[in-house]
């Protein structure tokens, strides 16, 4: 289920996951919606788990990882995970260097996260 659409980022509802696809650069303007508009419907309950989906990002600052760090908080006191999809070089060196990646699972594709995170909730 599509939720809502922004200029910076779309959301979508799959089960008790929150994909949210950004669709732009993550600096502290996008971040600022991004962040207020996610945490209500992580909030408003039934999600646990969360994918953001990078496959547009070319840029991401330090407003980025804290977005990152505490919506993965959010999710973790609620027994959920966190993933990203399609990381480019740029973005995937500012995961790799913050280390985000070891709390954050990179899957290739949003359909492969998926997988796996509802997978985690049969255990």
């Amino acid at each position: 289920m599509m939720l809502q659409e922004k200029k910076c980022m779309h959301y979508e509802l799959v089960g008790n996951c929150l994909v949210i696809y950004v669709t732009d650069d993550l600096d502290h303007h996008a971040v600022t919606s991004l962040r207020e508009y996610s945490d209500g419907l992580i909030d408003a309950g039934n999600i646990k788990h969360l994918v953001f989906d990078f496959a547009q990002v070319g840029f991401m600052d330090s407003s980025g990882i804290g977005l990152i760090m505490g919506r993965y908080k959010k999710v973790m006191f609620l027994g959920g995970r966190t993933a990203v999809t399609r990381v480019g070089d740029v973005v995937n060196r500012i995961f790799t260097l913050s280390g985000l990646y070891q709390i954050i699972e990179k899957y290739d594709t949003v359909e492969e996260a998926l997988q796996m995170l509802q997978k985690s909730n049969r255990k």
